[in-house]
């Protein structure tokens, strides 16, 4: 197939949404698919552009033998709500255009959107049909509620105007996917239709993230004793992690000089933890780790923290959790009971109530004290991972769910039913 992927992330930016944007174009290029990819210049976690790019003009770049254009964008140092929305509707705005352009000279049998970006979901669709190929959009979370429910937008007007809009764009579309079952079910409460559905997971490549078999180089590195129980959280430091609750839990547990937090990462709430760090004896603060040093990073952790704020729950699925369940450890998550998330770790974790400080602490002292159940939920983790988030078996469920997408006249047209490249992986 000839594959064109429209999102505002992808790498070098290196956790979250550019994270598995970029290993599925990586991954279906190697099993001989054409890809192409509309983007913006990496700027996340940190609201950064780094050297070598600009937001201003367009650029064309070749990355892993994958074709990239990347389109300007506004980059808030402070992304408020008003402000990200903003970003966001800028990057609609710069790529619309260019997409259209690439889809009716390439005609792609297949389009597919990442959102967010919603407000550049109009485009995407235009360029499918431009193309006479299949539109899809897959939905990492649903950026609209969550920044109403978190308090990022606040009027009732404004709220029911966006919904609609939501609404009539989502129904457009040949597919719509996410990322969880529970997400799934909220793009039918939307009006998707239920044969428009599809569930596609984030997935870990679990040859790369596995079980350490000797204490990780990181203990030795923060002199942790063999005794010592580090609780830790990577990824993205934002508003929707209800990231204070580990700031809480370190001050409920200032007397437990075994148990140390360790956060590392990058994003809009870092000068927070940057100050807790200096007047906490028990938090570290590190920068974003290499990713070749992941494994090495998660396996150091006794525990994993996974904060989300109660009203993001069921909608968004940290990306982040995959790597948590690979590496087998047990989690602890503030999730509402029956939420996506608390469902996802019911096995394998503990989940507390979002924004209780006291039970988030309690969750992590009992396990820092039952060595043998952390053993046991961190085994169920990682049995998880590789029964449910293997690479290659979702990537090949994706693969065939976007050939079948692909209308029947493109499929036969273009003998799309050919042979293809065995699986590998990245």
């Amino acid at each position: 197939m000839r594959i064109l992927i429209h999102g505002i992330n992808y790498a070098p930016d290196e956790i979250g949404i550019p994270k598995y944007t970029t290993e599925m174009a990586q991954w279906l290029a190697g099993r001989g698919h054409a890809v192409r990819v509309v983007t913006a210049p990496p700027y996340y976690p940190a609201w950064k552009i780094p050297a070598g790019y600009n937001t201003r003009t367009y650029a064309r770049e070749s990355r892993d033998g994958i074709s990239l254009l990347r389109c300007p964008i506004y980059v808030p140092n402070n992304p408020s709500g008003p402000r990200r929305l903003l970003h966001l509707a800028s990057f609609a705005l710069t790529s619309a255009l260019p997409l259209a352009w690439i889809a009716a000279r390439w005609r792609p049998h297949l389009v597919i959107g990442i959102a967010p970006a919603l407000a550049a979901a109009p485009a995407t669709w235009a360029a499918a049909r431009l193309g006479s190929g299949a539109a899809w959009l897959h939905i990492q979370d649903f950026e609209l509620d969550a920044a109403f429910e978190m308090g990022l937008l606040k009027r009732a007007p404004l709220r029911r105007a966006a919904e609609w809009i939501e609404r009539a764009i989502l129904r457009r579309f040949d597919r719509v996917s996410t990322i969880s079952t529970k997400m799934a079910k909220l793009l039918a409460k939307k009006g998707v239709p239920t044969a428009a559905i599809r569930e596609l997971r984030n997935w870990v490549d679990v040859t790369s993230i596995q079980p350490l078999t000797a204490p990780s180089p990181y203990r030795a590195q923060w002199q942790a004793a063999d005794t010592d129980i580090i609780c830790l959280y990577s990824g993205n430091i934002a508003n929707k992690q209800g990231m204070d609750i580990i700031i809480e839990a370190a001050d409920l547990l200032a007397h437990r000089k075994d148990i140390c937090f360790v956060v590392c990462g990058n994003g809009s709430g870092r000068d927070t933890f940057a100050r807790a760090a200096e007047t906490h004896a028990n938090i570290t603060l590190l920068p974003l780790q290499p990713f070749e040093k992941l494994n090495d990073l998660l396996g150091a952790a006794d525990i994993h923290m996974l904060p989300q704020k109660a009203g993001a729950t069921d909608l968004v699925l940290p990306s982040k959790l995959t790597g948590m369940l690979a590496s087998g450890r047990p989690i602890v998550a503030t999730a509402t009971p029956d939420s996506g998330l608390a469902n996802e770790i019911i096995e394998c974790g503990i989940a507390t109530p979002p924004g209780d400080a006291q039970a988030f602490a309690s969750a992590l002292e009992k396990l820092a004290d039952d060595p043998q159940r952390r053993e046991t939920l961190g085994q169920k983790a990682r049995a998880t991972a590789l029964s449910r988030l293997e690479m290659n078996a979702v990537l090949l469920a994706a693969e065939q769910a976007f050939l079948e997408a692909v209308p029947m006249a493109r499929r036969d047209a273009d003998d799309l039913m050919a042979p293809r490249a065995p699986a590998q992986g990245l």
